[in-house]
């Protein structure tokens, strides 16, 4: 795929992986360009600050909660990246139908204006919340995959295509518990739900070029899942502090002692590849079912989830995973 003749479009392009999609794109691949999507004017000017001003790069003021703002943006544009969402479990817990607005009906937005504007391929991000959901959030994820994934079936005819990644936790971005745990630090007492808590763990880096690969892959239909390793989370509590008390607090409402990212229906019609798997649409009659003559099938009951890993990260991989985020907290420069 030639990406130099491509005009891109990223919703929440200044979040952090907005911002990390974009330095990579911009750096290796050099887009025709990239139009960042945000609502929110003061990051967007932050961002320019950043040394993001290069002439191939354009800001658009927008909410995905507005179609025809969606529709004005996509003009013109190859590739919709949709990474827009509110994703901190308790505010959307809180202000449930805020999330439902944003994480879902914006979802729809973006589907249905791209369809409208003739893009090429549209890649939602997703998180493993969405599967077997527990909490607002991860339940308002799993109905923007599902919608993703089925409007292959409107734009069958068309040349438009839909998929989706899904992924673990990001170490380090906006809701991470690593910014928590380093600013407890200096208090001695690390607060931890429950000691058994195991997490999927990859860098913002990791998922980005993952994100591109799937996008350079996708025929529409799947849902792209990276193999990823495993972490005890009190072990990344140790490596942070390891002189401070742990306290278990006990888990919190929505969420989960492990996370699944793939369940064992999902496994059925899924397909195991060297560095991924592929889940394919459960509904065969349009495309995106090519995938099993590139790979394997999985084992009946398979389950893919963070306590069954078979990849797991030790205290010395942790540390490598932590340092650039201790350089950050130390020069203040660290969101959580």
């Amino acid at each position: 795929m030639d990406w130099t003749d491509q005009v891109i479009l990223i919703t929440g392009g200044t979040g952090s992986f907005g911002k990390k999609f974009t330095e990579i794109l911009l750096a290796e691949k050099k887009p025709k360009k990239i139009i960042i999507l945000s609502r929110d004017e003061l990051k967007q000017h932050e961002m320019r600050t950043m040394g993001f001003n290069q002439p191939n790069l354009r800001y658009f003021i927008g909410d995905v909660r507005d179609r025809d703002r969606l529709i004005r943006a996509m003009h013109g544009v190859d590739i919709v990246v949709h990474a827009a969402a509110l994703k901190q479990v308790p505010a959307c817990e809180y202000n449930p139908m805020e999330a439902v607005k944003t994480n879902i009906i914006g979802t729809s937005n973006v589907l249905e204006a791209a369809l409208d504007a003739g893009v090429k391929k549209v890649m939602t991000i997703s998180t493993d919340k969405a599967v077997n959901p527990v909490n607002l959030y991860g339940a308002t994820k799993l109905v923007a995959e599902k919608l993703t994934i089925q409007s292959n079936a409107y734009a069958a005819s068309t040349a438009t295509r839909y998929a989706c990644v899904r992924y673990g936790n990001v170490v380090g971005s906006r809701g991470s518990v690593v910014p928590i745990f380093l600013k407890q630090r200096q208090s001695g007492v690390l607060t931890l739900t429950d000691e058994r808590m195991t997490r999927f763990w990859l860098s913002l880096e990791e998922g980005v070029r993952f994100v591109i690969r799937c996008i350079e892959q996708m025929e529409g239909g799947e849902v792209f899942v990276p193999k990823i390793p495993s972490m005890k989370v009190i072990d990344l509590a140790r490596v942070i502090a390891p002189d401070a008390r742990i306290e278990i607090i006990g888990i919190r409402p929505g969420e989960k002692l492990h996370e699944v990212l793939i369940s064992e229906d999902e496994a059925r019609h899924a397909v195991e590849l060297e560095d991924m798997f592929v889940i394919q649409p459960a509904e065969a009659f349009w495309f995106g079912y090519q995938w099993q003559n590139r790979g394997k099938l999985l084992d009946h009951g398979f389950r893919y989830s963070s306590d069954t890993n078979t990849r797991w990260l030790d205290e010395n991989s942790i540390q490598r995973y932590i340092a650039p985020f201790e350089e950050l907290y130390k020069q203040g420069k660290l969101e959580e």
